[in-house]
């Protein structure tokens, strides 16, 4: 007699799998995140890639070959190029040239990029948005970039200073006009840059040749003979195929503009593992839901070991389908990605075909991850007994209690981490230490997180309890809703903790996160505030005195306020030669403050000296001890009221008082004159910034006298680490995201299993809403059980990692920050409850009294 397919465990199993499609579709979701997010980010690599393959153009499209000067030469002469334009084959030949020198007729350091262009023709780099490409001499035409921020107009004037050929310390004046504004296709024009035609920019350099020669070919001209005939006439010469030069040159551009995805892709890892954990729940639901069935194959002679492979099978077709439901998914969003970004004037450019090796990984990673998901809950399934499918046994079969093996495994990891992170606590450097190596440190914290977070994953179940003692008191004053809810969440602690580690884990990651991001920007605003604690500084180019008349002139522009005269002087600290300055350290530019290592700034006056914190570690002395210094023949004996973190402002060592400066004989002549602007928005910063270059140029020489610091130009450190912060958080919050994907999944089948007790309760006089908030509430636990976790371990791990990287750094807490994150976790989480919630109110009381399906 021949066995039909439905009568193999496997075929059964295949049967659940076809009249329940819904159990599998929930356990699948995480997973088709998961792909979605990988393949996705094959996607966006793929669309950099052709975005900046369209839009760089270091070297021309037109180009042919690309000719580099010999080495030790002084570059391709003009002759050499007009040269090369007559040999056979060569249509065109341009020299091109890429320098820079900085900008004279202001008071304030400014740097322009020169790079040259034919300006027009095939060869051509730029396009012209307002005014002419300079056609002559003693004409350039500025970027869009240099325009914006220099506020430079058609028909200026700009001075350029040339380094003297006989002093490499002098320079001289070499004015050009600006005859138009233009947009540069190549890299440059991301800086302040000037075109001009290469025979130009050789005379305003000074140089003699060109760097490289680009050489467009005739139609239908033979590259390798053209190669021949300009290596013959320019001996020593590098002649590429210029098809090499750009694609070595779009490699490199598509790497610098990768380095964001390469930090992606760390975060990656943890979002796979993240929809892993949800899906290892998810399918220990499952199997506990199909327990009858399970025992009743048991009953009718399978084996374990078969029953085992058919739920292993089963896994890896849910893992197949969710693979591939996400890869399209991707390739989906990334279809939209171009025409949405035109939208919000971005151009965007679509790859020009479709990863099937990217799908194909991505597809089996999602199996191999699925079978690695249902190992333990199969390994656990197929041990039911026979005898479970002659009783109504608890379904879930959940407890609080641990095996052997895992809580070996536990206690493991748990000492693993506490002696990796205690080894690492002992091992922070102290002051002065060099050689000490932060990152390499970091990445054993790293190990220590993960072994911590295995230790929460084996220990789960019996901190549900505990932890649910604290989290829900509230809950149990407020109503017979809240009571049940918290204790359906403690009547399955394993359930719970397979749900709330993931929750931990985005939060931990998260917190700790935004914990480090919040002290190295307090850290990094601290140095900017060291290093420039006024708005505008001006001193002189030989660190002489200034002229008195320039700090009356300061002080009647309305636009500054804060102006103060500084005095700086040697001093003699035993065998030592330090600087010392009156700078008043109290009053600062808006929005920045010192934080002293010890002492305090208020204490400031006669007598006493503020040291700098590398000078301080050289004398070996903090607040409150003396100080001995000589100056100018005078002995100073003073007292230590503060020592500042890191280096002093504008490089001095020790901060006094005017007076002791007096007393010792300084002379009254600022060497330093500071400020503030009165008004700390844009145009007010604009404001003073025209007012203080205006008197410097107006009461001295101009360049040649005083320099002017700009607080705004030395900072913006702080920039590019909220651009890595908005990464990062953007990345974990997938994590979190994963996680309330997988408390709806565990929301939508724990309603299919407690249908009778649903219809229990609804039979005793619980309404229908009552139900609702019931389970809406059971989902907002686990969220508050996976942030109360994620907080005990990502606040010691987050001040571990800020203490390893940056001993310096202050430890900052975003409380406003872990406020939002934990609030939105909790709104998130009940509203992810929300169908399955409904779906439970409408459980009618008859369920009670009937076999649940």
């Amino acid at each position: 007699m021949k066995t039909s397919w439905r009568g193999t465990v496997l075929g059964s199993q295949i049967a659940e799998f076809l009249r329940r499609p819904g159990r599998s579709a929930a356990t699948a979701l995480s997973l088709t995140i998961a792909a979605a997010v990988v393949f996705g980010t094959v996607v966006v690599q793929q669309i950099i890639g052709a975005t900046t393959a369209e839009n760089f153009r270091g070297t021309a499209a037109a180009t042919s070959l690309v000719v580099t000067a010999p080495d030790g030469s002084d570059g391709v002469v003009d002759g050499s190029v007009a040269e090369l334009g007559r040999l056979p084959g060569v249509a065109e030949a341009v020299g091109q040239v890429r320098n820079g020198m900085p900008l004279g007729g202001s008071a304030v350091e400014r740097w322009l990029r020169l790079s040259s262009d034919p300006g027009a023709g095939p060869l051509s780099q730029v396009r012209v948005r307002e005014g002419v490409f300079p056609a002559g001499r003693g004409g350039v035409a500025v970027g869009e970039e240099a325009a914006r921020r220099y506020r430079i107009a058609v028909g200026s004037t700009l001075v350029l200073l040339r380094p003297d050929a006989g002093d490499a310390e002098r320079t001289e004046e070499v004015r050009v006009r600006v005859s138009g504004v233009v947009r540069g296709e190549a890299t440059d024009d991301r800086e302040p840059t000037a075109y001009a035609s290469g025979a130009e920019l050789l005379r305003l350099l000074g140089v003699r040749g060109y760097e490289r020669v680009d050489v467009r070919a005739d139609a239908g001209t033979d590259l390798a003979a053209l190669a021949d005939r300009v290596r013959a006439a320019l001996p020593g010469a590098e002649v590429r195929d210029a098809d090499d030069v750009r694609a070595e040159e779009t490699r490199q551009a598509v790497a610098a503009a990768s380095d964001s995805l390469d930090l992606v892709s760390v975060f990656l890892v943890v979002a796979v593992g993240a929809a892993a954990l949800v899906a290892a729940s998810t399918f220990r639901i499952v199997f506990a839901q199909r327990q009858e069935q399970l025992a009743l194959l048991r009953a009718v002679g399978a084996e374990p070991r078969r029953l085992r492979w058919a739920l292993v099978v089963e896994g890896a077709a849910v893992g197949l389908v969710a693979g591939l439901a996400g890869v399209l998914a991707a390739w989906g969003a990334g279809l939209l990605t171009p025409p949405v970004a035109a939208r919000l004037g971005h151009t965007l450019y679509l790859p020009g075909r479709f990863s099937l090796t990217g799908a194909a990984l991505t597809v089996l990673g999602t199996s191999v991850l699925a079978v690695l998901a249902v190992l333990a809950p199969a390994l656990t399934a197929s041990r039911v007994s026979p005898l479970q499918a002659l009783r109504a046994a608890a379904l879930s079969g959940d407890g609080a209690a641990l095996g052997r093996g895992r809580a070996v495994a536990g206690v493991v990891c748990a000492l693993g981490a506490a002696v990796i992170a205690w080894q690492r606590v002992r091992g922070l450097p102290r002051p002065g230490d060099v050689g000490y190596d932060g990152f390499a440190a970091l990445e054993l914290v790293v190990v220590s997180a993960v072994l911590a977070f295995l230790a929460l994953v084996a220990f789960g179940p019996l901190l549900v309890r505990p932890l649910l003692a604290v989290v829900a008191v509230a809950l149990r004053r407020a109503g017979a809703a809240s009571r049940l809810a918290a204790a359906g969440v403690g009547g399955a602690p394993r359930r719970a903790a397979g749900v709330s580690v993931v929750v931990a884990l985005g939060v931990s990651l998260l917190g700790s996160a935004l914990i480090g991001l919040a002290s190295l920007d307090t850290y990094e605003r601290d140095r900017q505030a060291v290093a420039s604690p006024f708005a505008f500084s001006v001193s002189g180019r030989d660190d002489g005195p200034l002229p008195a008349a320039l700090v009356a002139g300061l002080r009647g522009e309305r636009a500054l306020t804060d102006v103060t005269g500084v005095r700086t002087a040697e001093a003699v600290d035993g065998p030592r030669s330090v600087s010392v300055t009156d700078l008043d350290l109290r009053t600062l530019r808006q929005g920045v403050r010192l934080a002293p290592v010890s002492g305090s700034l208020d204490r400031v006056g006669p007598g006493r000296v503020v040291v700098a914190a590398e000078h301080a570690r050289t004398l070996g002395v903090e607040a409150g001890d003396a100080v001995t210094l000589r100056v100018g023949g005078q002995t100073l004996r003073l007292t230590v009221a503060a020592v500042l973190r890191g280096e002093g402002p504008y490089g001095a060592d020790l901060f006094v008082t005017p007076a002791d400066l007096t007393r010792a004989g300084v002379a009254a002549a600022p060497t330093m004159i500071v400020a503030n602007v009165a008004d700390d928005s844009s145009d007010g910063y604009a404001r003073a910034e025209r007012a203080v270059t205006s008197v410097v140029e107006d009461r001295t020489r101009g360049a040649e006298r005083a320099v002017v610091q700009s607080a705004r130009e030395s900072g913006g450190g702080t920039e590019d680490l909220e651009a890595v912060g908005v990464t990062v958080n953007l990345m974990l919050c997938l994590t979190l995201a994963i996680a309330v994907v997988g408390v709806s999944v565990t929301a939508s089948l724990t309603v299919v299993e407690r249908r009778r007790e649903f219809g229990l309760l609804r039979a005793l006089g619980l309404s229908s809403g009552g139900v609702r908030r019931m389970v809406t509430l059971e989902s907002a636990l686990h969220g508050a059980l996976g942030g109360a976790l994620g907080l005990l371990l990502g606040l010691p791990y987050g001040w571990l990692a800020v203490r390893v990287v940056q001993p310096e750094a202050p430890f900052s807490v975003p409380w406003g920050g872990l406020a939002a994150v934990l609030a939105g976790l909790l709104l998130l989480t009940a509203a992810s409850a929300a169908l399955p919630a409904l779906r439970a109110s409408r459980t009618p009381p008859v369920a009670a009294i009937t076999q649940a399906a």
